[in-house]
């Protein structure tokens, strides 16, 4: 399914989309973002894990209006000083994009509520967008899968052939921008934007993911999230 590692060259300006724009309802009402992993909030891990990332030159993050002021003293309070920029959401990703500095060729568009992506994960991804136009990291699917027809089994679905999509997604800002003007125009809507991308015809390359890049989205996610910082601590 996916090729060797390849390894960091020079690389395009590369502007990392954080996408902060979600309402946490499965928390319980909570900002998920503001919840802390062994004492640092989720959105700082998130930050801090593309500021200390070479193949990174600037960073976007897009939020909620009442969370501007809130996240960016939490930015300055943890020296992200690659942020740029901290823009209302809307349409959360074309809202990025249109933020981003002019000179970025590249856009590594990734969820806030996924802190513990290593800089391998983002580098492998940015590096092959660099030369493809269009990566993702993924992780195979460890559960036998099913087609479901009228609430019965309805058939077993190779599970060598299927994997589940991680964060950041990588492509190239023009090429982006593209697709998700096209969707909106057109009324579509897709699950995430190698969907949008995959629409107009281009392919976008596998990258290596990591099963510890896991998504915040309930209270027992942070409980995960914990134990994996302490299991890496060892």
């Amino acid at each position: 399914m996916l090729g060797k590692r390849r390894k960091k060259t020079d690389l395009p300006a590369v502007c990392a989309v954080i996408v902060a724009a979600g309402s946490s309802r499965r928390m319980g009402g909570e900002n998920k973002l503001l919840l802390e992993i062994d004492g640092v909030p989720v959105l700082a891990r998130t930050l801090s894990a593309f500021q200390k990332c070479a193949a990174i030159r600037d960073i976007v993050l897009v939020c909620r209006e009442q969370d501007i002021m809130p996240y960016t003293e939490l930015a300055k309070a943890f020296s992200i000083d690659k942020l740029c920029t901290v823009t209302r959401g809307g349409e959360s990703v074309l809202a990025g994009i249109t933020a981003a500095p002019e000179n970025a060729v590249l856009v590594a568009v990734h969820d806030g509520a996924r802190p513990l992506v290593s800089e391998a994960v983002i580098t492998e991804a940015v590096t092959t967008a660099a030369e493809y136009g269009a990566a993702a990291p993924v992780v195979p699917v460890k559960d036998s899968i099913k087609r479901i027809k009228d609430g019965n089994i309805a058939a077993d679905v190779a599970r060598d052939t299927l994997a589940a999509v991680q964060t950041p997604q990588v492509f190239r800002k023009d090429l982006l921008r593209r697709a998700l003007t096209s969707a909106a125009e057109r009324g579509y809507s897709f699950t995430d934007d190698c969907a949008a991308v995959e629409s107009l015809g281009t392919i976008v390359k596998a990258t290596h993911g990591s099963y510890q890049n896991i998504k915040i989205t309930t209270p027992e996610d942070i409980l995960v999230a914990e134990a994996l910082l302490t299991r890496e601590d060892k």
